[in-house]
């Protein structure tokens, strides 16, 4: 039945029974509209330790040089785990991982076998996006584990949390730097299951005042709030979809590398235009490196930017988080609730980010 002989039918009808059934009819559909985009509840990872399995997986751009593989494999076995591989690690169409159905099975797989605890995102680059619809939510939220990895795994990160609200982990991939900062991070957040404060670590070098890993306060103030974010490009490519999650009264961590001022304007002006910006409770910019102006006076600067579109929110927010695309990054909990305090430049965590043991 189309619109038109529906809406004759109701009226037909209406001489027979109250017009309320009518109406009722109609407004059906609505509500359960309504009730299928709630947020869905908070959802905690299995806990992993030392001596269990994780998996590599490559959810974006394929690598050119098998010996990335082997690095992120033995940086894990350095960490006392063992490994197993996705079917499709190696493979390769065009610049991805394989194709778009091969990408998904192996993460489906990974999230199903019971053997491994945690997933271990193998490079970022582009096309993690394309994954999202051939996801099966149903089964990852059956079988909550780590999910670790950032820049192009921010797609990941978000559509996960708005599809089942379980936790995932914004950090180093398996072939990113695996120094003794990171390293700490990755033993303190997933073997210690400690309670996080996340502080930058300020390095003087041979220098008289500290230029590297320096916190700029944007707004004063204390907030707490879930958090969640990632990197900025990524994460306003999912704008209008429905694996982007609820931006009301939360706390937003973004990066970016290698984009102009004029780009991260647009992103911060898409994100304000769609509304997201106005219901934050925090913001917390991390590193944008390589995000310098050119060509003189003919761009904004990006203290320029954050002046317009972030000051305004008058939310406590800060910029220069140890977050994004640099040798030591922290591991953040996407969907964990924490406190922020935008004049220390820092936040820590206020829960366990995962089940108990």
């Amino acid at each position: 039945m189309d619109k038109r002989q529906f809406i004759k039918s109701c009226a037909v009808a209406a001489s027979f029974i109250p017009l309320a059934s009518c109406a009722n009819v109609i407004a059906a559909p609505s509500a359960k509209s309504n009730q299928a985009l709630a947020a869905p509840a908070q959802l905690l990872p299995i806990a992993f330790n030392p001596g269990d399995t994780v998996a590599l997986v490559s959810p974006s751009k394929a690598t050119d040089n098998l010996l990335d593989v082997q690095i992120a494999t033995e940086v894990m076995q350095a960490l006392g785990l063992k490994v197993k591989v996705g079917q499709h690690l190696t493979s390769r169409r065009g610049h991805l991982a394989g194709t778009d159905q091969q990408r998904a099975n192996d993460i489906n797989a990974m999230f199903a076998d019971n053997e491994v605890k945690a997933i271990i995102c193998l490079r970022g680059g582009s096309g993690a996006a394309r994954v999202l619809p051939l996801l099966d939510y149903a089964l990852i939220k059956n079988n909550p584990k780590t999910l670790l990895g950032y820049s192009d795994i921010t797609a990941l990160h978000n559509a996960i949390h708005a599809q089942t609200g379980l936790i995932t982990f914004h950090g180093p991939n398996g072939t990113g730097s695996w120094n003794s900062f990171n390293a700490d991070q990755f033993r303190r957040v997933f073997f210690q299951r400690e309670q996080m404060q996340y502080q930058n670590v300020i390095e003087t070098k041979d220098e008289l005042a500290a230029r590297q890993n320096r916190i700029v306060t944007i707004t004063g103030g204390k907030v707490q709030g879930e958090i969640i974010g990632g990197n900025l490009t990524v994460l306003t490519s999912l704008a209008g979809s429905p694996y982007l999650p609820d931006f009301t009264d939360k706390i937003l961590f973004v990066e970016d590398v290698e984009e102009a001022p004029y780009r991260v304007d647009r992103m911060l002006s898409t994100l304000k235009l769609m509304g997201a910006l106005d219901k934050l409770a925090g913001f917390i910019f991390g590193e944008c490196t390589s995000c310098r102006p050119t060509g003189g006076y003919g761009w904004l600067t990006m203290d320029q930017i954050f002046d317009d579109h972030i000051k305004p929110l008058n939310i406590p927010a800060y910029r220069g988080a140890m977050i994004g695309h640099i040798q030591k990054q922290f591991i953040v909990p996407v969907g964990a609730k924490v406190e922020m305090d935008a004049d220390n430049g820092s936040f820590k965590l206020l829960q366990s980010v995962f089940q108990p043991t």
